[in-house]
């Protein structure tokens, strides 16, 4: 029988749109041999919709969007077991493994696993803990320095800390980091929000830039270096794949150059030794494992050029799109993008199982 997937997409968040290229290619990569493909759009307001079976890949983005009227439902209808329907219907509204495609707050965070946690459903991708540490890269980074993992010097700050006294958070970083710094919203990714900055004025900018998208912002110390990533894929006993190197044309990696004008450089596998793949593989499992990921992760480095490897951050979500490094490494690797796919879902079943036998009772 065929395995009936749910791919929820979408999301209230910024990186709403990131959501939507992610399902349209991973629903053109499914095997419809194997796979019933069910949409469940989450809207920019929140609702969520679940549309009818796709029977085959979609042109546009748009057809995503779903806004039948009438086929906005309640979250816990994805599982059959919680919903009231006609006991005919059950078998055929029950999904067996939902594929969360959210990048950013509401999807990638922990919000929605917490959710299908609750109502037992397998998913593909990192649980709780992970997804919500993942996503928030001041508690990461606090982690990976609990971990003893290599990192940029970094410092944080709160919105309302931020607006009772701005002199002394600017102060304080450019005493501890100095220029230039990068200044970033914790809870997002795809590089929205994120500024390089070269002086105050350009620091006061980015500080007011950045908290438009979240209450939490960290800066970071400029590393002179390399920008390295790995993927990996696995639960318990996770492995790697080769390591890409991005070559951004731009003064950094920012959003258009990874969605929209493709002009960023990607050179797939890196030109490293093998002492660097060993040092970068090492790191990338110790951090897989310090967050305790499941399914998959985007681990990115800066590499000196001195062979010292830094943590930059992990994406516990990385997005699949035709300019999107992680599949391609694994592509590189001889895992081709409808075989990742099938192997993430077989790898979000596996964890699910294994959750099952935990005790509830004693």
């Amino acid at each position: 029988m065929k395995t009936k997937l749910g791919l929820l997409y979408g999301g209230k968040s910024a990186e709403h749109q990131v959501s939507l290229q992610t399902a349209k290619a991973v629903i053109k990569a499914l095997d419809l041999t194997k796979y019933e493909i069910h949409p469940i759009y989450i809207s920019e307001t929140g609702e969520w919709v679940r549309g009818a079976q796709l029977l085959g890949p979609v042109e546009d983005v748009k057809e995503l969007q779903l806004k039948e009227a009438g086929q906005t439902i309640s979250p816990v209808a994805l599982n059959s077991e919680l919903f009231p329907v006609p006991s005919s219907q059950k078998t055929e509204d029950k999904i067996d493994v939902v594929f969360p495609l959210l990048h950013g707050p509401n999807g990638e965070d922990g919000t929605v696993q917490g959710l299908l946690e609750l109502m037992n459903i397998p998913y593909v991708g990192n649980g709780v803990l992970a997804s919500s540490a993942g996503m928030d890269k001041v508690m990461m980074k606090n982690i990976y320095e609990q971990a003893g993992i290599n990192q940029a010097k970094y410092v944080w700050y709160l919105r309302g800390d931020w607006e009772l006294d701005a002199e002394k958070a600017y102060t304080e970083v450019e005493e501890k980091l100095g220029y230039p710094c990068f200044v970033k919203p914790a809870n997002l990714g795809s590089s929205v929000g994120i500024s390089k900055c070269k002086d105050r004025e350009s620091l006061q900018k980015a500080f007011t830039l950045a908290f438009e998208y979240d209450r939490k912002i960290i800066i970071e110390e400029n590393i002179v270096g390399r920008e390295v990533e790995i993927g990996v894929l696995g639960n318990d006993h996770p492995e790697c794949s080769v390591v890409g190197e991005i070559v951004p044309t731009t003064d950094f990696y920012d959003y258009q150059a990874k969605y929209e004008d493709g002009s960023t450089g990607l050179i797939i596998p890196a030109d490293i030794t093998e002492e660097e793949y060993e040092k970068i593989k090492t790191v990338a499992i110790q951090s897989f494992k310090a967050l305790d990921c499941s399914g998959l992760v985007r681990a990115d480095f800066f590499l000196t050029k001195d062979g010292e490897v830094l943590m930059n951050e992990v994406n516990t979500m990385p997005g699949f799109t035709p300019f999107s490094m992680f599949p391609m490494l694994w592509q590189e690797s001889g895992l081709s993008y409808p075989q990742l796919i099938e192997k993430l879902v077989e790898l979000g079943v596996e964890r699910h199982k294994e959750k099952q036998k935990i005790k509830h009772t004693f």
